[in-house]
């Protein structure tokens, strides 16, 4: 039987290309796609997909958020992360979320379709040069340097807020109030021992300059 793919980007130039490479393989059916609407939940379950390949960035949502709804709504599905982010920043927060697996989109596509057949079989992938740290990671003591002292939602804060947005743009994109974030942006300061807002934007900005694709 195919492997049924459903695809979560917001760039519909991606999920075209995506979609035509899986119809090529004679293993795998594209079977649904998204660009990560307020139906998706409903839409990955009335397609029962053995694979959801989900991306980090999308408008209105961050794929971090989806993975655990996605694997409560759809038991037993698989998720996989194709993403422009470097994997040596994602890939732990993603795999202790649920996901089975992280790939970056410049890889080979011949790469991405073998790692989506990896994770469909049940295994673990992330390229080697990480899978050693993120397992040694997730089986040890977290150390608490640069930005692993932060929780998810903190982490995607202070990338919003390296990314030029206010807070209630902030608010608006995570769908929570104002003083929510505004809470988050002082656990964030303390956790960093960062002793103003000022301060907070300058180290979230060269964060994300020297750790993003431009």
């Amino acid at each position: 039987m195919s492997l049924r793919i459903f695809l979560v980007d917001d760039h519909p130039i991606v999920r075209e290309g995506m979609g035509r490479l899986i119809d090529r393989e004679p293993d795998m059916t594209l079977c649904g796609e998204s660009d990560g609407d307020n139906d998706l939940l409903a839409a990955i379950k009335d397609s029962t997909p053995d694979v959801v390949v989900l991306d980090l960035s999308l408008r209105g949502a961050t794929g971090l958020d989806l993975i655990a709804p996605i694997k409560a709504h759809v038991p037993g599905v698989r998720v996989f992360v194709l993403s422009m982010h470097d994997e040596k920043i994602y890939a732990e927060r993603v795999i202790r979320a649920g996901a089975m697996g992280y790939i970056m989109k410049q890889e080979a596509p011949a790469k991405v379709l073998d790692a989506i057949r990896c994770v469909a079989s049940g295994e673990l992938f992330l390229s080697p040069n990480v899978a050693q740290t993120v397992i040694k990671g997730m089986m040890s003591p977290r150390q608490e340097t640069a930005l692993s002292a932060l929780s998810d939602r903190e982490f995607q804060v202070f990338l919003n807020i390296g990314h030029g947005l206010t807070l209630q743009e902030i608010a608006d994109k995570l769908t929570l109030s104002v003083k929510t974030i505004e809470s988050h942006v002082e656990r964030i300061k303390t956790k960093l021992e960062i002793g103003s807002g000022r301060e907070m934007m300058r180290r979230a900005i060269e964060w994300v300059l020297r750790n993003e694709p431009a």
